[in-house]
């Protein structure tokens, strides 16, 4: 049997529609004095959820077929395919910042450098205060690697929680992946209303996210790579698998 899943060109194309959002956005092309696609940042969602949809996929394809899942290939695969393209990514930023940027700049380049080769770099922006989106962040040639760091932690964890609830809870996956999905729109929508003294602020805001729910962490994007995870599951031939 082929460990390979069947290819799907509707995802493709949706990529290709994420990747020239993002492209469009950060272009900074004005139509009339209007700025042409305005959500383009967007496209980084949309690939979220494509990589829920795939690792769900891959994880239900490999235990139908072998009746298990090793964690151990699963991760060396990602490692095979995404770390030697970050590599020169990495190295070819570093050749022309040396040319190109102040010494300041090289020295944040060179540590953002270090932090994405280790998948953190989301981490390390949000520390340097760095807002998505602004002007000061337009000389950060690695920023875009917060979403790298982002996919790939979701990568370590979201393999073992599934193969958990596949093998203890297997007859209430559906229930559970929407559970999660809910539950963690709540809580990135809403947390930052519950305060020490009257336990729900009397300004009660539709949106009051915290430090822990910033742009650049997992935790406000779980939903959206759950929501790939669920249409993964939904879809997924799994007859006589579960029973």
């Amino acid at each position: 049997y082929s460990m390979k899943l069947n290819y799907r060109p509707e995802i493709d194309g949706l990529r290709a529609i994420a990747i020239l959002s993002v492209i469009f956005y950060h272009s900074e092309i004005y139509i009339f004095e209007n700025k042409f696609l305005t959500g383009g940042f967007l496209g980084v969602d949309i690939f979220f959820v494509i990589s829920g949809y795939l690792i769900t996929s891959i994880i239900l394809n490999e235990k139908k077929i072998t009746g298990n899942f090793s964690l151990k290939n699963f991760y060396i695969r990602r490692l095979r395919r995404l770390m030697p393209a970050l590599i020169v990514v990495c190295f070819t930023t570093l050749i022309a910042g040396y040319f190109i940027l102040s010494p300041t700049g090289l020295i944040e380049l060179s540590k953002s450098s270090i932090f994405s080769l280790f998948y953190v770099s989301n981490f390390y922006f949000y520390l340097s205060h760095f807002t998505y989106g602004t002007e000061s962040v337009l000389l950060k040639p690695l920023l875009h690697t917060w979403s790298l760091g982002v996919e790939e932690q979701f990568y370590v964890i979201f393999p073992i929680f599934f193969l958990i609830i596949l093998n203890k809870f297997k007859d209430k996956v559906l229930i559970l992946l929407l559970s999660f999905i809910a539950l963690n729109l709540i809580v990135i929508q809403f947390l930052g209303n519950l305060n020490k003294t009257s336990i729900i602020d009397e300004n009660f805001l539709f949106y009051a996210p915290t430090k822990f729910t910033d742009f650049y962490f997992i935790t406000s994007r779980l939903w959206e790579l759950l929501s790939g995870a669920l249409v993964a599951y939904i879809l997924f031939d799994n007859e006589n698998f579960f029973s």
